[in-house]
């Protein structure tokens, strides 16, 4: 059976280019002698469209717009991911629904069965889940149809889910395990993915499709990377690493057919956060970014990132030097603006400073070399970078890194000012072989930067190493905290260091209040700040 995996770039609610799309890949699917064309979960409306699946109206559209989709496609089957409404007198308005499309209609539709809850996921909150699993025949084919979850365990070694769709499907003979996903991407999850469904393959002893959605929404992103495998879970196909893509595989060759694809670690998420800038301002309208050029290694990181997403020309940068700023971070930011040939405007913030602080006197008293002064120097600049956005109708890029996030080493309407925050899940330490990997190619980042000791440069001879433990140790700390989730204790046990856990988990908790006002993060990681990560502000420390 030759199988079309049509990898697509959806944009939320855009029904009209989300249709033209699927139109065109099933064009080009048939004729290449695809029998069935396969697509990634609600690629018609969008994923995820979070609460406009409470509308009705959005609903409505979503099932009228299927209805017309299916009148333009022939009479080869399509599997087309979208919402529906419940057909059902009771729950919750919406299902997550596979559409079996042939011939100019709708022939078929298989709900989702299990809608996670867990991190960036809500699907319970909206959809309501099948309560039974069919095998679809089409074309004399006994297809199994699952959508995401309903091939995952769920997280963790405890069942999340009272039944198993697979379960049931393999009593009924399929000749084909299909799966609709929309698969959020974090650095090394494309090899689980992959894991997941030659296990399944092999446990029904049958081929294996899955075609994942690709591009960014909000703080998502998705890989694509959609697959196939033979029933003894054996690689055939793999499609592109974040990028739009048409595999046509025939199951029966048994042929590999693999796309090339970055390696995991910097390359890979250099892709990714490069490919999420860039759908981030795309969908959210705009062609042009700014961000503040501090001559330090995070603003130089995202300089490379969003001239890789939008091209040098269509960046601007921002040097804002202070009385504190050092001759070397400004030839240093010179030369890094020449080398990526981006449009570098330079103005003092001290002018603006000493007005704010001569104000200041009088009620206050002294302030100079005082927090006051640094949190002042960070909000001027933001003020500048967010005056440049509106002036340029750019996307102003907030340039700190999860590590600083995590500890609250950033400063609210500051360094925090912007509609993205591009590297706000990514640790200091992947910050430096995320630098490295970008000169790979040649010296773009100047090596002074990525060698120079970290300094955010608001007083006299001030290092990070002054407020915060070396990064090595900080982030070793975050990740068994933040990505797997260990207590105090636990953490202790593993690292030792009783004195720098406490240290670390303090800066944390008493700094939520911050990261809810921070702009959004692109997620890489398996617990990024953000809609995935949910902690009140006002609670007892250490619980």
């Amino acid at each position: 059976m030759k199988v079309a995996l049509a990898q697509i770039n959806p944009v939320i609610g855009d029904f009209s280019g989300n249709a033209g799309k699927v139109v065109d890949c099933y064009r080009r699917a048939q004729e290449r002698g695809a029998e069935l064309v396969v697509f990634s979960e609600l690629c018609l409306c969008g994923y995820p469209p979070l609460d406009l699946l409470a509308r009705r109206d959005f609903l409505l559209r979503c099932e009228a717009e299927l209805d017309e989709l299916a009148a333009r496609l022939g009479p080869v089957p399509a599997l087309v991911g979208c919402a529906t409404l419940n057909p059902g007198p009771v729950g919750r308005l919406a299902c997550n629904s596979a559409v079996l499309m042939v011939a100019g209609r709708r022939r078929a539709q298989v709900a989702k069965t299990h809608l996670p809850s867990y991190d960036v996921f809500d699907e319970d909150r909206y959809f309501e889940p099948a309560t039974g699993s069919q095998v679809l025949e089409v074309n004399g084919r006994r297809l199994a149809v699952t959508i995401c979850e309903d091939i995952w365990p769920g997280p963790g070694r405890r069942p999340l889910y009272h039944r198993d769709p697979l379960e049931q499907l393999a009593g009924q003979q399929p000749e084909l395990l299909v799966n609709l996903s929309a698969s959020p991407f974090e650095l090394g999850k494309s090899r689980q993915r992959l894991q997941l469904l030659a296990d399944q393959a092999r446990r029904l002893g049958v081929p294996a499709v899955l075609v994942n959605q690709v591009g960014g929404n909000d703080e998502l992103l998705f890989d694509g990377r959609s697959l196939a495998v033979s029933g003894t879970g054996k690689l055939l196909a793999r499609a592109g690493a974040f990028v739009e893509d048409l595999l046509l595989v025939d199951l029966d060759a048994e042929q590999q057919l693999l796309r090339p694809a970055p390696d995991d670690g910097p390359a890979e998420l250099r892709a990714a956060l490069a490919m999420g800038i860039s759908d981030y301002a795309r969908k959210c309208g705009f062609e042009r970014a700014v961000l503040g050029l501090s001559g330090g290694i995070d603003s130089a990181v995202c300089a490379v990132l969003a001239a890789d997403a939008l091209g040098a020309d269509n960046l601007q940068l921002l040097a804002m030097p202070s009385v504190y700023s050092s001759p070397q971070s400004a030839a240093l930011a010179e030369q890094l603006a020449r080398r990526l040939g981006a449009r570098l405007e330079k103005i003092s913030i001290q002018p603006v400073l000493d007005g704010f602080l001569e104000q200041l006197a009088a009620p206050l008293g002294r302030v100079r070399q005082t927090l006051v002064e640094e949190n002042l120097q960070a909000r001027i600049r933001g003020t500048l970078v967010m005056a440049f956005a509106n002036h340029r109708d750019a996307l102003a890029l907030a340039t700190g890194n999860k590590s600083e996030l995590a500890t609250g080493y950033c400063t609210l309407y500051g360094d925090m000012a912007g509609g993205l925050a591009p590297i706000g899940d990514v640790l200091k330490t992947q910050v430096y072989q995320l630098a490295r990997h970008c000169n790979e190619g040649g010296q773009i980042i100047p090596p002074a930067i990525i060698e120079r000791p970290p300094s955010a440069e608001l007083r006299p001879g001030q290092l990070d190493s002054d407020s915060l433990p070396p990064y090595r140790q900080l982030d070793q700390v975050l990740r068994l905290y933040l990505d797997e989730g260990l207590g105090q204790a636990q953490i202790v046990e593993k690292l030792g260091d009783g004195g720098l856990v406490e240290r670390v988990l303090s800066l944390v908790e008493r700094t939520e209040f911050k990261r809810r006002q921070a702009a959004p993060v692109l997620r890489v990681t398996r617990k990024a700040f953000g809609q995935g990560r949910r902690i009140p502000m006002a609670r007892v420390p250490g619980v």
